[in-house]
């Protein structure tokens, strides 16, 4: 069989239960990253590569996401280690991170210390870290498998760049004893209330850490309030705390930092227009009582 014959043959099978278009996008994406390269000659794939295929096209065809069966996502340019411990990292939230850039360029810290809580696979820490080699980064992660995750993926993208990553629950008291004073805290913490469940794509539901994704329908703001209780502890006066969120709640979620007492509170669109991330300024107001 040759590449061409085998690319299209991707394509045709995972189109019923993707559609043409999702489907030709994972066909590039496996072909691009496993059988395609620049020294490439032979047009015919070898047995090897055939039983490699075959394999891929089988997990492929049984719902498994592109990126768990590769190991690996694309994300902000760089390539992390990914499993079924960690969530795939999303395109939204490559904004998420130049949101966080954008703010620590305009305010020129020379070295700022900045908070990955709830690193999954350490997509924004690790890329923020890349991307802006004098920042100290700090990660806390609940899921000892997550954070194995993300440490190898910060050993592997960052090379010799010192980071310090945390086992830990946001949830737990005292966690706050483990980082310096912070510039920077940002996180994309569960979110989906379980009620909702039912809206979620199939292999999503089937392959991907519900501990990452759900929340308790009686609170669902229960991660935003920690989050946002820790930060007044640790950020620096000035400094900022971002958050990803679900659309449905950004509103309220803004309305928490406002009740803590953040100001210059924003509320920012994804790609699709829909209100997905929040931020504020803590200036070490008087605290207000728990909501």
């Amino acid at each position: 069989m040759t590449v061409e014959t085998a690319y299209a043959q991707l394509q045709q099978d995972l189109s019923p239960r993707y559609g043409a278009g999702e489907a030709r996008s994972i066909a590039r994406i496996v072909f691009e990253d496993v059988f395609y390269s620049r020294r490439r000659i032979e047009p015919v794939l070898s047995l090897e590569e055939m039983i490699r295929f075959e394999e891929i096209r089988q997990r492929l065809l049984a719902g498994e996401p592109v990126q768990y069966v590769l190991g690996e996502a694309d994300f902000f340019g760089l390539k992390f280690w990914v499993n079924p411990s960690v969530l795939i990292p999303r395109q939204e939230t490559e904004e998420l991170v130049v949101w966080v850039m954008e703010w620590l360029k305009f305010e020129h810290l020379p070295a700022p210390a900045v908070l990955d809580i709830g690193l999954g696979s350490g997509c924004i820490g690790v890329t923020l870290k890349r991307k802006l080699p004098g920042l100290r980064l700090f990660g806390l992660e609940k899921s000892p498998e997550a954070l194995a995750v993300a440490t190898e993926n910060a050993r592997r993208i960052l090379a010799d760049a010192a980071f310090t990553f945390v086992l830990g629950d946001i949830l737990d008291t005292g966690a706050e004893a483990f980082f310096p004073a912070l510039d920077v805290i940002v996180s994309n913490p569960p979110y989906i209330p379980l009620r909702e469940q039912n809206q979620m794509p199939e292999h999503v539901l089937a392959h991907e850490p519900a501990l990452a994704l759900f929340v308790d329908d009686a609170d669902p703001l229960v991660f935003y309030r920690a989050i946002t209780r820790f930060a007044m502890q640790k950020l620096k006066p000035g400094g900022c705390l971002f958050f990803e969120c679900n659309e449905f709640n950004a509103q309220e979620v803004a309305g928490l930092l406002e009740f803590y007492g953040f100001t210059g509170i924003e509320l920012r669109n994804d790609l699709n227009g829909a209100e997905r991330m929040v931020s504020g300024v803590y200036l070490h107001l008087p605290a207000h009582s728990a909501a």
